[in-house]
């Protein structure tokens, strides 16, 4: 599997706001705005359209998409090409295919919305981490999940 993360150009907060109660440990939600809920659209129309890739779990914060991206075996990464980790195999192609199918997912998305928003809002690149074992997917569902939570002590924070 795959952990993505894609950022908005400049880190603007285009995506999403992040809505709390006030209240001390009080829930807190992703509130999608426009951009953001196009967002969403297409990572949902692109889970379904490839049928070697699947989205485990996302988040659209304010300015930037996590994505936890898991690809499926078929004849071009097929179960020969796992990797053996300490934690024993690993749902891991190739290198050179997975990259592919990964930054091809990710163009797409970026493609697809930016078509829509009539400009383009996306930083060039992406950051990509390869999901090792079970204890680093676990770590990564919990970022995704807690994200929202953490907002202002997230790396990519900006005031809205």
């Amino acid at each position: 599997g795959y952990f993505i993360t894609i950022c908005t150009k400049e880190r603007r907060c285009v995506l999403s706001r992040i809505v709390g109660t006030g209240v001390p440990d009080g829930p807190i939600s992703v509130e999608l705005l426009p951009h953001g809920k196009i967002a969403e659209k297409y990572i949902q129309q692109l889970n379904d359209f490839y049928d070697n890739i699947s989205v485990e779990r996302y988040v659209i914060m304010p300015n930037h998409i996590h994505i936890l991206l898991f690809l499926q075996p078929n004849e071009n990464n097929s179960d020969s090409n796992l990797m053996e980790t300490e934690d024993g195999p690993s749902r891991t192609p190739v290198p050179t295919i997975q990259n592919s199918i990964v930054s091809r997912f990710v163009s797409t998305l970026k493609r697809f919305t930016n078509k829509e928003y009539g400009m383009n809002i996306w930083q060039y690149r992406s950051y990509d981490h390869i999901i090792r074992n079970q204890k680093d997917y676990e770590e990564h569902i919990n970022y995704i999940y807690y994200n929202p939570v953490r907002w202002k002590l997230d790396e990519l924070y900006t005031e809205e």
